[in-house]
């Protein structure tokens, strides 16, 4: 689903224009910004306290077998 946001400013200018033009796609919706009041972000670091991991499988512990042929002397 893709969603064609319109800033409120703008609602009585583009909506309809908006509606007409991806009538045919159903894939997209048209909806007005209807958000009020502040950012809730303003003001803190991007990122937060996320943590990185790496997630891949540990490598199995121990030491494993020569692989080198036997000399055939």
């Amino acid at each position: 689903m893709i969603y064609c946001v319109i800033p409120r400013e703008l609602e009585d200018e583009l909506y309809e224009k908006m509606v007409e033009y991806y009538k045919d796609n159903p894939h997209v919706t048209v909806i007005v910004d209807r958000r009020e009041g502040e950012d809730r972000r303003h003001g803190r670091q991007k990122g937060g306290k996320r943590e990185i991991r790496d997630r891949r499988r540990a490598r199995a512990a121990g030491t494993f077998p020569s692989t080198d042929p036997p000399d055939n002397a």
